[in-house]
C-alpha cells in the first residue's frame, strides 16, 4: 500500500519531473499502452482508435498534472469546461453576444491567473499606496475546508499552481481565435480537454495555439524512422542541457552567489550573472526540447520555442528567438490589438498612464514622473491626431513611434507575466527600453551615433566621479566600452571601409556580444525575483539586485580573480563550452542531429545508453526543478 500510495498520491516535495527516473518509468508504461491502442490500426476503425488515443492521453495528462500540482487539477478542469462552453456560445451567437462571451472568458481566465499569481503583489501594492493592512485569504482553501476536515488547507497562503500561466494563455488564445473566426470550436469536450492538458508541454510550454495543435488530433499516428531518431535526440539534448549544464552551473556557483552576493567579489558576482544567462537558457530550452521529443514520439508536433537566442544582434531579434511561443502570443493578442505599428489608441494611452501612475506612486516621484509623462503624451497625441494626419499614408516615423510605444507596453506586460514582483516589471521595462533605443539607433546616421555616444559616456563618467555610486560606475564602464566599439566602426565608416566582409564580421560579433551583455544585465532583475516566497518577493528581490549591483560596480580586487578561475575551473569550463556549443553554426547542429537520427538502431541504443550514464553522473543530491515551473 505504501508503494501504491507513492505512485498514485501527490507529494508536494516530489513533483513529477522530466529529470526523474520515475517519470521515464511512467512514460514507458504510457507509451506501451499508447502503442497497444494503435496496434493493428485499420482504416475502418482508425477514427475510433484516434478518439480512444486522445481520451487515453487526456487522462494520462490529468494524472501527470495531479502528480505535479495535486488538487490544482480542479482549476485545469474548470477552465477546460468553461472555455469549451464559452467557445460554443461564441459560435452560435450574434456579434454583440459574442463580445459578451469573449469578455466572460477573459475575465474568468485572467481572474484565476491574477488571483493565484498576483494576490500578494496587488495586496502589497495597495498596502504600500494607502497604508492599509490587508492580508491575502485563500478562498479555495476555505471552500475545501468546508468539504474536508477543518483546517486541512491553510487559508493564510496562496500557492501558485504549476503551469497556470501557460494553460491560461492557451485557452485564451482558443476562445479569441474562435471569436475571430480563425478556427471552429471543438465539438468534443474530450478532444478539447486533451488539447489543453497535453502533458509534455502542460506545465512549462511551449504555448500551443489551437490552430496549430487541434488539427493533429484527427490525423492518424505516423512516426518515420528519421522522426524517431530526431525525437530521441531532442530528449537526450534536453536532458543534457538541464542536468549537465543548467543544474551544474546553478548548484556549484550561481545559487551560492545570488543567495548572498555580499560574500562574493565583484568579479564573482559578474561571472555568476553571465553564467545565469546560460543556465536559464539551458534549463528552459532543455525542458522544451524534451517536451518536443516526447510529443514527437506520440505523433504530435510542438512549435519551436528557442532559436539560438544568444546569436541575436539586437534586443528585438533576441525576443524573436527566445520563448518564441510566448512572443507570438503577446504579438497576436496584445501588441497587434493595441495597434502594432499602425496606430495608437485608447489601450496604448491607458496602459502607459497606468504604468506612469503606479511608478510615481511607488517611488514618490510624482512631479518628476507625471509632468514629463503628461508633456510627452500630449505631444504624442497632438502629433498623431493633427500633424501626422496631413497625409493618408502612414510614414516611417509614425510606424516607429507606434511600434515603440506598443512594444514597450508588451514588454512590461511580458515581464509581469513572468512573476508577481516589481523586479520582473523592471526587467520587462528595461527590455522594452532597450528595443526602443536599438530601433532609434538603427535609424540614426554614424555621425550622430558617435556624437551621442561621446556625450552619453562623458556624462556618465561625470556622474560616476561626482556621486561615486556603483550603479553609475557600471553604466559609465559599459558606455565607455560601447563608445570604443562605436569609435572604431565610425573610423571605418569615415574611411569607407565599413562595407567589406571583415568589418561586417567584426560588427556582427560586436553586436552579438553587446546584445548578450545587455540581456545578461537585465537577468539581474529576473533572477533576483525567482524562487521566492510571493509574500516577500518584492523586498528580497530588490535587496538581492541592489547588493549585486553594489558588488559589481564597487572596487575590485583583481588578485582574487586567478584564485576564482582555478577554484571554479570546472564551472568556468562548463560555461565556456556551453557558449561555444550555442554559437556553433545552425547548419552544423542540423547535421549532427540528422547524423544521430540516421544511425543504425543498434548503434543508437548504445549511444543512448552511454549518454544516459554520462548525463546522470551530473545529477545533484536534490533534483533541481525547472525554472519556468514557477511561472
Amino acid at each position: 500500500m505504501d508503494f501504491l500510495s507513492h505512485i498514485f498520491a501527490f507529494d508536494a516535495d516530489s513533483p513529477l519531473l522530466f529529470t526523474q527516473f520515475y517519470f521515464w518509468g511512467f512514460f514507458a508504461l504510457v507509451f506501451a499502452l499508447f502503442a497497444l491502442i494503435l496496434s493493428g490500426q485499420q482504416s475502418a476503425i482508425s477514427n475510433q482508435r484516434m478518439h480512444l488515443r486522445n481520451v487515453y492521453l487526456m487522462f494520462v495528462s490529468w494524472f501527470f498534472y495531479y502528480k505535479t500540482s495535486g488538487l490544482f487539477l480542479l482549476i485545469l478542469l474548470f477552465v477546460t469546461l468553461s472555455d469549451w462552453l464559452i467557445a460554443r456560445g461564441i459560435k452560435n451567437s450574434e456579434l454583440r453576444i459574442k463580445k459578451f462571451w469573449l469578455c466572460l472568458s477573459i475575465i474568468i481566465d485572467l481572474g484565476l491567473l491574477a488571483y493565484f499569481k498576483y494576490a500578494y503583489f496587488f495586496t502589497n501594492m495597495i498596502n504600500d499606496l494607502f497604508g492599509t493592512g490587508f492580508r491575502v485569504f485563500d478562498v479555495f482553501a476555505y471552500v475545501g475546508n468546508g468539504f474536508a476536515e477543518t483546517g486541512r488547507f491553510s487559508v493564510d497562503t496562496i500557492v501558485l499552481p504549476v503551469g497556470i500561466s501557460f494553460y491560461i494563455f492557451q485557452v485564451i488564445s482558443y476562445t479569441a481565435d474562435v471569436y475571430r473566426g480563425r478556427i471552429q470550436p471543438v465539438r468534443n469536450i474530450l478532444d478539447f480537454g486533451f488539447y489543453v492538458s497535453f502533458f509534455p508541454q502542460l506545465v512549462a510550454g511551449p504555448i500551443v495555439r489551437a490552430e496549430e495543435f487541434i488539427p493533429q488530433l484527427y490525423k492518424p499516428y505516423h512516426l518515420s524512422r528519421r522522426a524517431f531518431g530526431i525525437a530521441v535526440f531532442w530528449i537526450l539534448n534536453g536532458l543534457a542541457k538541464k542536468i549537465i549544464m543548467s543544474d551544474y552551473l546553478a548548484v556549484n556557483l550561481i545559487d551560492r552567489v545570488f543567495d548572498n552576493p555580499l560574500l562574493f567579489s565583484g568579479f564573482e558576482n559578474l561571472f555568476a550573472l553571465f553564467a545565469y544567462s546560460l543556465q536559464v537558457y539551458a534549463d528552459f530550452s532543455g525542458y522544451t526540447d524534451i517536451a518536443i521529443g516526447i510529443a514527437m514520439l506520440m505523433g504530435f508536433y510542438l512549435p519551436m520555442n528557442f532559436n539560438s537566442p544568444y546569436k541575436s544582434q539586437n534586443p528585438q531579434e533576441f525576443w524573436r528567438r527566445w520563448h518564441m511561443s510566448l512572443g507570438r502570443w503577446l504579438k497576436t493578442y496584445l501588441y497587434i490589438p493595441l495597434g502594432g505599428n499602425r496606430k495608437i489608441g485608447f489601450g496604448t494611452y491607458f496602459w502607459l498612464s497606468v504604468i506612469a501612475l503606479v511608478s510615481a506612486a511607488l517611488t514618490g516621484w510624482w512631479i518628476w514622473i507625471l509632468v514629463p509623462f503628461a508633456v510627452f503624451m500630449v505631444g504624442v497625441f497632438v502629433w498623431d491626431k493633427i500633424i501626422s494626419h496631413r497625409s493618408s499614408v502612414i510614414s516611417n516615423q509614425q510606424k516607429l513611434l507606434y511600434s515603440n510605444l506598443n512594444s514597450f507596453i508588451t514588454q512590461v506586460m511580458g515581464g509581469l507575466w513572468h512573476g508577481a514582483s516589481w523586479n520582473f516589471i523592471i526587467w520587462g521595462g528595461i527590455n522594452g527600453i532597450g528595443m526602443i533605443i536599438n530601433k532609434i539607433w538603427r535609424e540614426t546616421g554614424w555621425h550622430l551615433r558617435f556624437g551621442a555616444m561621446t556625450l552619453l559616456t562623458a556624462g556618465l563618467c561625470v556622474l560616476d566621479y561626482t556621486t561615486n555610486l556603483p550603479a553609475w560606475r557600471l553604466f559609465a564602464v559599459w558606455a565607455a566600452i560601447v563608445w570604443i566599439g562605436t569609435a572604431i566602426r565610425y573610423i571605418y565608416f569615415l574611411c569607407e571601409g565599413a562595407d567589406n566582409k571583415f568589418t561586417k564580421a567584426i560588427g556582427t560579433a560586436w553586436a552579438i556580444l553587446q546584445t548578450f551583455t545587455f540581456i545578461t544585465f537585465t537577468r539581474l532583475f529576473f533572477r533576483s525575483s525567482s524562487n521566492l516566497d510571493p509574500a516577500s518577493a518584492n523586498e528580497v528581490a530588490w535587496s538581492t539586485a541592489k547588493n549585486m549591483v553594489n558588488q559589481i560596480g564597487g572596487a575590485w580586487n583583481s588578485a582574487i580573480i586567478p584564485d576564482f578561475l582555478w577554484e571554479y575551473r570546472w564551472v568556468v569550463a562548463m560555461f565556456v563550452a556551453g557558449m561555444i556549443i550555442h554559437w556553433l553554426p545552425t547548419n552544423w547542429k542540423r547535421r549532427y542531429r540528422l547524423w544521430f537520427a540516421k544511425m543504425p538502431l543498434w548503434l543508437m541504443v548504445i549511444a543512448v545508453c552511454i549518454a544516459i550514464v554520462v548525463i546522470y553522473q551530473f545529477v545533484t543530491a536534490d533534483m533541481q526543478p525547472f525554472i519556468y515551473f514557477q511561472f
